[in-house]
């Protein structure tokens, strides 16, 4: 018999985190070590995350394209800083075929062996800025503003689902424009769309700030982010925007002609998520029972449980659970769940694992009342909803009501393990608990990697609304340059 438990969050969190997945049937192991199969449950949910950001790059002007999967080794080699920060990650193809091996199986055929080897995409600035040098002469040729939905390749070491893969799927946006005040502001507004993508749509608080040079993307003149805490208090990073200047520009050797005649090089941006989104909507907001989903993302929003004994009060509540699923569908994303192969018990406990935000129950009893009995994800006990024409109202009403109890807890979440601290010390016997640390900091690459060394925590930004500081740098005493949020992080 199949294991069906999930560790407290109290008792293990990173097992609760590998439980969650397993027992919402969200994503499974591959044969390859680091990589793993997306299991329909999980996959739709990423599916609501890309219709939904894709209807907002959309709306600000942006338009998809395809890129290839393989790039050749010499085009990371052209922008030094980007070669440097994915070199011992790439995954390279030496070889266009196989033959039979000698003693069985198959090997790569040496006669097969590529002029130049192709690198497996970890990211596609170089492959697109070799094409834009192709796209663009003019002022009149920008801006470009595409983006593409994919997958990539970074060859990890140490992996966790959803979080950190060999292989995973991501979009990626790459915009080319004439002055570097419209590449920042392009910057500044993806950061926004991913922003208002987490709160609004994942019921995900974060907050929104500019990496430190340490951390910012290989390539990158500036990386905005936007962190979320999730509930050990651990940050995550949740989307990036990058201001990368001129510098694959200059690279690939792309220029424009200026409406004054002159000649300059292309100022970029790129800017991505991917399906550690899902690894952070299960760390926000799931419990130790399973699953718990935001309903604008619940690939179902509301399963309908029918209860019945006998023959009879089969057809009976079997024909009033129809009816209430016909008044639903279209609004609302609703599941009829009429199996003879398991007990009401049972799928109670199937849905719940899987985050179904709403259950509805219906027995001869409601029937006879002409209404459904509810059970929000979310708890709050049980209530009845009468089946009339308002019926849909209800259901989308409580729906928001669930959505908004998710946000305010991760928002509160966010409030209360949010701290300000002065010293190190402070920091260093605090910092075991979890939580976010705004700290004075005077940037400095070789305290920060102590910090790290000593602590785990690294900085995850500079708070775009902080301010100035306010004192000397909690780690050096010097006179500090920015105000910085500290954390541990997945």
């Amino acid at each position: 018999m199949a294991d069906t438990a999930i560790t407290p969050r109290e008792k293990d969190y990173s097992q609760w985190y590998l439980d969650v997945i397993a027992q919402a049937e969200l994503a499974d192991y591959s044969p390859v070590k680091g990589s793993m199969v997306l299991r329909p449950h999980g996959y739709a949910i990423w599916d609501g995350m890309r219709q939904d950001l894709d209807a907002r790059f959309r709306a600000t002007g942006h338009v998809n394209a395809y890129f290839p999967l393989f790039i050749p080794v010499s085009f990371l080699s052209k922008e030094a800083e980007h070669v440097e920060g994915f070199a011992k990650e790439c995954a390279v193809v030496t070889h266009h075929r196989l033959r039979a091996a000698a003693g069985g199986g198959v090997e790569p055929d040496p006669e097969s062996k590529l002029e130049e080897p192709l690198v497996v995409r970890p990211t596609s600035e170089t492959i697109i800025w070799h094409m834009y040098g192709k796209w663009i002469q003019s002022h009149r040729d920008l801006p470009i503003l595409i983006n593409q939905w994919a997958n990539v390749v970074r060859w990890e070491m140490k992996t966790r689902p959803f979080l950190r893969t060999t292989e995973f799927l991501w979009q990626e946006g790459h915009t080319a424009h004439a002055t570097a005040e419209e590449a920042v502001a392009e910057t500044r507004q993806m950061l926004d769309v991913y922003a208002d993508f987490a709160e609004q749509v994942m019921a995900v608080p974060v907050v929104r700030g500019v990496k430190s040079a340490s951390e910012r993307f290989a390539g990158a003149v500036d990386t905005y982010c936007i962190e979320a805490m999730m509930q050990n208090g651990w940050a995550l990073q949740a989307g990036t925007s990058h201001f990368l200047g001129q510098n694959f520009a200059r690279a690939f050797d792309v220029t424009f002609q200026a409406e004054s005649g002159a000649r300059d090089y292309v100022w970029a941006t790129s800017w991505g998520v991917s399906t550690r989104l899902v690894g952070a909507l299960i760390m926000a907001h799931s419990d130790d029972t399973g699953l718990v989903l935001p309903p604008k993302l619940a690939p179902v929003q509301v399963v309908i449980i029918p209860i019945w004994r006998g023959d009879a009060e089969k057809a009976q509540v079997l024909a009033f659970a129809e009816k209430v699923d016909k008044l639903l569908c279209g609004p609302v994303r609703v599941k009829l769940d009429a199996r003879d192969s398991m007990k009401p018990g049972a799928k109670y406990f199937e849905w719940e694992r899987k985050g179904v935000p709403l259950r509805l129950e219906i027995g001869p009893r409601d029937v006879a009342n002409n209404s459904v009995f509810a059970a929000p994800r979310t708890g709050g006990g049980k209530f009845g909803i009468p089946v009339d024409d308002a019926l849909c109202a209800t259901v989308l009403a409580k729906l928001d009501e669930i959505q908004a109890t998710l946000h305010a807890r991760a928002a509160e979440r966010l409030a209360t393990r949010s701290f300000r601290v002065a010293t190190y010390d402070e920091f260093r016997e605090r910092i075991e608990g979890g939580g976010f640390f705004t700290v004075n900091w005077c940037d400095d690459a070789a305290n920060e990697a102590k910090i790290k060394e000593e602590t785990k925590a690294t900085i995850r930004c500079y708070p775009l609304d902080a301010g100035a500081p306010d004192g000397p740098c909690f780690y050096s005493g010097r006179p500090a340059t920015h105000v910085a949020v500290f954390a541990r992080a997945y």
